[in-house]
């Protein structure tokens, strides 16, 4: 066992020192027939014993989605959907499930409940192998976890820590404010590698491109920041503050603001912010019980990246770099800002996805 410390921090340990570099699986089973996605073990559970859902992640592509639950965790398919997977524990639940796109590789957060696997660390597990190949402990509760085929993001309270995902090491560490909501967005397309988070002042968000060296800093609110996207090759991002009233679309390569849409005139609580592939299309979501979909007037200029992330194999996790090529990324529509053009779903409290 390899033991890597950083102090006052964290420490991490690996099974053989490494991650595997490659020959991930995706989601297969040496078991035969057609529903034998993973090797099943799951222990007898009381059946009166009711089940809690804890959080709900989809995975880079969008074709997975993980349910962390008060018992374990399940994994769900969305085209055609089902339950291809579930694992449940005695000792507890988890309370973030992240997916390295359609493979085995799964980044688990217990809750508070779980004897085994406190809210504290972040095991790196391989359900083919069932095993844990990875861990993070750190002093303080986990609140987010975001994967790509060269990274792990790790998000505490106050700080950031960017892995290496084929050995673990220590890339940077990112200050930010407060951020209990565990506010972190990760580009997935092959050829950009760009992170959003908080910055270190109030309303502010910090924009990370890796393969460019390059750091942005965008003053997106005069209110703290409640809910941030990125599209998926990173180029562009939408957030929404405290006040629930307005969402606004940058471009995070120049941090100019492309476009702001009214949600409303009262203060609300912004569950989760989605754009459509092709950024026509903006869903937000709040605790007034309803989604809101917008017509955006940002326009991507040549191929759009996004469509190529899916069916990604993770047979590998080669370190891919940003794009140098980013002209003509965006340009904005100017004109009178729109409001909602559909209000409905009532008392929809979850993530929202726009194919």
């Amino acid at each position: 066992m390899t033991i890597q410390s950083f102090p006052m921090t964290s420490s991490v340990s690996t099974s053989q020192g490494v991650l595997p570099p490659a020959g991930f699986g995706v989601y297969e089973s040496s078991v035969a027939g057609p529903s034998a996605s993973f090797v099943h073990s799951v222990p007898e559970l009381n059946e009166n014993e009711e089940t809690e859902l804890y959080s709900v992640s989809w995975n880079q592509d969008y074709s997975f989605f993980a349910a962390g639950t008060s018992h374990g965790f399940r994994i769900y398919n969305c085209d055609r959907f089902k339950e291809i997977f579930r694992r449940d524990l005695k000792s507890g639940g988890f309370k973030i499930v992240e997916m390295l796109f359609r493979c085995n590789i799964l980044a688990l957060v217990g809750s508070k409940t779980n004897a085994q696997y406190p809210p504290n660390k972040v095991i790196i597990w391989d359900d083919h192998q069932s095993r844990c190949i990875g861990e993070f402990s750190f002093r303080s509760e986990v609140r987010a976890v975001k994967l790509r085929k060269d990274r792990v993001v790790i998000v505490v309270e106050h700080k950031i820590y960017v892995y290496k995902f084929t050995d673990l090491k220590l890339l940077q560490q990112i200050e930010t404010l407060a951020n209990p909501r565990g506010l972190c967005c990760l580009s997935h397309h092959l050829n950009t590698s760009v992170l959003a988070c908080p910055g270190l002042r109030r309303g502010q968000v910090r924009v990370e491109h890796f393969g460019l060296n390059m750091t942005k800093f965008i003053n997106a609110h005069d209110s703290q920041i409640a809910s941030m996207t990125l599209t998926i090759d990173g180029l562009l991002l939408a957030t929404a503050s405290i006040r629930g009233t307005l969402i606004r679309i940058f471009n995070t390569v120049d941090g100019t603001r492309l476009q702001e849409v009214r949600r409303g005139v009262d203060r609300a609580d912004i569950y989760s912010i989605a754009l459509s592939p092709n950024v026509q299309w903006l869903a937000v979501s709040s605790d007034k019980g309803t989604v809101h979909i917008f017509s955006l007037r940002v326009r991507v200029v040549g191929d759009d990246l996004s469509t190529e992330v899916t069916g990604v194999n993770c047979s590998a996790l080669d370190h891919q770099s940003s794009s140098n090529s980013l002209d003509g990324l965006v340009s904005p529509n100017t004109g009178a800002n729109p409001s909602s053009s559909l209000s409905f779903l009532k008392v929809f409290t979850g993530a929202v996805l726009i194919l």
